[in-house]
């Protein structure tokens, strides 16, 4: 049984997640406020996060950053009723998986729900792959229709990082500190220059890359489509 933590103040909204989540057999864990949110997180470390921005004691945002600064693997959807575009693009680019607006439809909800811990469970165990591209990550190494193509060290770090973290939105300073290290001196620059270099070796077409997105005003995202 999946595991989700709702991190929401109003009362009536939670009672009605509480309801309709545990009828779809979800198991959950209730927090009030952002401080109890992450005391919650931490203690029993969900599947998924559904999270309200404007909580008291401590805000969502503040809440997303925390999370991300110790695990970049747990799903977090944004549910909120913020709904202006710099409200979303924030979210997206603190590393929420994805933002719901309120008022929402149930099913809406359910579907986006769905989806994201299909990702989290198909992200690092499915065979690594896209459209005519496979990936050994074991031996290291990359082919387009079984023909070998060569990647260096760092093209291959940020290829599988991208494989593995499929339809996620990352900034290009996230991308820096997983792929690099935090510790790397380099700029947003190199980030672009390497997601060129991925273009040109393994997008059917560079200058209209379906895999390696660009999100403008936030950095890029991997999206792995169907396979050929």
């Amino acid at each position: 049984m999946e595991k989700l933590l709702i991190i929401e103040d109003d009362p009536s909204i939670l009672r009605g997640l509480q309801m309709n989540l545990q009828l779809e057999g979800y198991e959950l864990v209730l927090a009030h406020d952002g401080e109890e949110g992450l005391a919650l997180w931490r203690q029993h470390r969900p599947d998924l996060i559904l999270l309200d921005i404007m909580l008291p004691r401590r805000d969502g945002w503040e809440v997303l950053r925390q999370i991300r600064a110790e695990d970049a693997e747990t799903r977090i959807l944004i549910v909120s009723a913020k709904d202006q575009e710099t409200d979303k693009v924030f979210g997206l680019s603190l590393g929420a998986d994805d933002y719901i607006t309120k008022p929402f439809g149930l099913a809406e909800l359910l579907a986006r729900i769905r989806a994201a811990l299909r990702r989290a469970r198909t992200g690092a165990a499915a065979e690594l792959g896209f459209g005519r591209v496979e990936v050994d990550a074991v031996g290291r190494r990359v082919s387009i229709d079984g023909r070998v193509t060569e990647l260096t060290a760092r093209e291959f770090d940020l290829l599988h990082y991208f494989v593995t973290h499929p339809d996620r939105v990352f900034t290009r300073e996230q991308l820096m500190s997983a792929v690099w290290g935090p510790e790397h001196f380099g700029t947003p620059r190199t980030v672009d220059n390497f997601v060129a270099r991925l273009r040109s070796k393994l997008e059917e077409v560079p200058d209209q890359p379906r895999h390696f997105e660009t999100v403008r005003g936030i950095g890029y995202r991997f999206s792995p489509g169907a396979r050929r």
